[in-house]
Formats: structure tokens, sequence, C-alpha cells
């Protein structure tokens, strides 16, 4: 009876809550230096490498078909594996085309992981524990990441590791990981049949939009404000590990707090709050030339990201839950879609406008702010939106 207590959905989530950070943030940690210092990447480089890495993004619709032979549980598995991999080999490969093929092997892994731990982790919680249990699962991975950073830090500045030796380890823990919850955890069925067509519902339209534009917003920073720490402020891999660690305090501290706090003034409050923040955020880094300044802005800027759980918890609200598994994988592709793009062609802009980057993720900002206002104060079926008329019949393909 105990080894079944541990053995349960929400135990199984903390522990890939754990495993994804340990590889994807030590990778996220270390690549802005390594490729400068290695590979003598430039702006334009690194938005090439950074748009590979979203193709696999971008391809995320394919898992309801990767779904057809294999169950969720499983495949969430393998791909933490597939992620621990491509982080494991990144160091020994530090050469252009090296890092191209490395990151998109681990970027395989990485995404469809995520889509599918959001299709289970909306199927294994009731809509009333989701805002807090997600919140939590947040915090998990914020404190892993401090572990991790901290680990990091210790390696790279008191015994000197070199970077082949960092990815390897951070990459290797993953998998290992991978490999006890294959040996450890049973099946857990889904409370609802999945459907396994490729579906888009008419009704879901405004959570596509906001997933559109959380996405593009995204890259900028993801891609964009670290690499701006390195280049313009000169920040050695050791600080960029410290400035990582200051985030995840902040997320382990705050993250399942803004969970109750979506609960408890809704969807829409939340995002507002979090759309108006980052308009001012991108602004700033537009305009920043204070390296201590800019550091600020970044963990504002993190902080800000993980009141986005708010667009899962407007999708569950209104979602027939047979649309879990197949909408999971829609939604990472429209949320790629822009991905794919902007870090190539943003990294052109870089060259001769760095500032021009950041005012295009203030003007994402802002339309998410607009798009944000549709959601009604009690989401649900049939009342998707403040307009009227949304309730149409599912379109699938």
């Amino acid at each position: 009876m105990k080894q079944s207590t541990w053995r349960s959905p929400i135990t199984l989530l903390i522990l890939m809550s754990v495993a994804m950070p340990i590889a994807f943030n030590a990778w996220s940690a270390l690549l802005n230096n390594f490729v400068v210092e290695r590979a003598a990447f430039t702006g334009v480089e690194i938005g090439i490498l950074q748009s590979l890495r979203e193709v696999p993004g971008f391809l995320s619709f394919t898992v309801i078909f990767v779904l057809l032979i294999l169950k969720e549980q499983t495949f969430a598995v393998l791909s933490l594996a597939l992620l621990g991999a491509g982080v494991a080999a990144a160091g020994f490969f530090p050469s252009e085309y090296g890092l191209y093929f490395t990151t998109v092997v681990m970027s395989i892994g990485f995404h469809y992981f995520e889509a599918v731990k959001q299709s289970l982790s909306l199927q294994w919680l009731s809509k009333q524990e989701a805002p807090q249990v997600l919140g939590r699962l947040i915090a998990v991975g914020s404190i892993t990441s401090l572990v991790v950073y901290s680990i990091l830090w210790l390696c790279l500045e008191i015994f000197q590791l070199d970077y082949i030796w960092n990815f390897a380890l951070a990459g290797g823990v993953c998998m290992i990981l991978a490999v006890v919850m294959w040996l450890n955890f049973p099946h857990f069925p889904s409370k609802t049949v999945q459907h396994k067509t490729l579906i888009l519902r008419k009704r879901y339209w405004l959570y596509y939009v906001l997933t559109f534009l959380s996405g593009a917003r995204r890259q900028i920073f993801v891609v964009f404000a670290a690499f701006l720490m390195v280049e313009k402020f000169g920040y050695s891999a050791s600080e960029v590990t410290v400035l990582f660690l200051i985030n995840y305090a902040f997320n382990w501290f705050f993250a399942e707090r803004i969970g109750k706090l979506i609960h408890h003034f809704g969807e829409r409050r939340a995002l507002t709050a979090e759309y108006i923040g980052l308009i001012f955020v991108f602004i700033a880094y537009g305009l920043v030339d204070n390296a201590t300044l800019a550091a600020a802005l970044y963990v504002i800027d993190h902080m800000f990201f993980a009141m986005a759980i708010a667009i899962s918890t407007y999708f569950q609200k209104i979602a027939d839950p047979k649309d879990m598994a197949s909408t999971a994988g829609v939604s990472f592709t429209i949320s790629h879609i822009a991905a794919v793009v902007i870090p190539a062609a943003l990294g052109v802009v870089w060259i001769t406008a760095p500032e021009l980057v950041f005012y295009c993720g203030a003007a994402f900002a802002v339309l998410s702010l607009i798009a944000s206002q549709f959601i009604p104060n009690d989401p649900r079926p049939g009342q998707e939106t403040l307009m009227m008329g949304d309730g149409a019949a599912p379109v699938e393909a």
C-alpha cells in the first residue's frame, strides 16, 4: 500500500518536473558562452540555431500520430531520454553544424515531452486543483534549477570543469531519471479516452491566438535577452548561472502562489497583469545600458512568464476532455509558427539595431494584452469568449 501511495500520477509529474530542467536549463545556461567561446557565433548563427531548435516545436502536432503507437506516458519518458542524450552530446561537437545537430536532437525530446506533459497534467488534474498543482510543478522545477545552477557554478568556478563534462553530466542525469520512471511507475490510464486525430475547433480560437502570441514573445526573451547579457554586457558563464539562480529562486517562492492567485482572480486578470508588465520590460530592454539594470529586467521578465499557466487553465475550463492530447500537440505547433521564423529574422536585425528586437517583443505583448480581454470571467464550454457565436461545431483535419 505504501508503494502505491508514492507511485501516483502527481509523483510522476513531479519527477518529470525535476528531470527536464536538469538537462534543459543546464544547456540554456551554458549555451551562449559555449557558442561564443568555442564556435565564434554571432547574432546570425545564434538566430539560426534557435530557429532550428524550434522546428521540432513547430512539428509538435505530429505527437498525435506517435500516440497511435505509443501511450502518452511512455512517450513522455522516451522524450525525456532523448532530451538528455542531445544535451549530453552537445559539448563534444563545438562547431556550427555540430551544435545545430545536437540542438535539434535535444529539441525533439524537449518539445515532444512538453506537449505530452501538458496533456497528461490536464487529464490527471481536476479543474479545481490544476492552477495550484501546475504552480507547484513550476516551483519543483525551480527548486531543481536552483540546485542545478548551484552545482553548475561550482563546476565552472571552483572545479574549472570543461564545458564537455558539464553538458555530459546534466544530460546523463536526465537519462538516468528517465530510466527510473520507466522501471518504477505503472501506466496510469486517462480518465477520458483521447481523440487520435488532429482536431481544430472554432470555439478554441482565443486559446490559439494567445498561444501563438505567447510563443512569439517567449522566443525574443529566450533567445535575445540571455544573448544580450553575454554579448553587450560581457557576462561570464558563471555570472549567467548566478542570474539563472536568482530567476529560479523567485519562481520557487512565487510559482505556487501565482497558481493560487490565478484560481482566485481568474485568467483574464492574471494575464492582463502579466502582459502590462512585459510591455514595460521589453521597452526597457531596448533602452538599457547598465549591466545590473539589464540583469534586474531579466529576473522580472522571467517572473512574469510564470503567470502563463493561466493560458493552460483557461483551456482546461473550456475544452472537451477528449481534446487534451490532440490540442496539446496542435497548441505547441501554433506557439512555434512564429518561433521558427523570429530568431533567424531578428538575428539579422540584431546586428544593426538590437533595441528593435525588444520593441518587437513589446508589440507582441500589446497584442497579447488585447486578446486576453476577450476571456470571460467564468470560462466554460459554450462561454469560451466574451464574443457571441463561438460554440460552433469542430473543424477536423
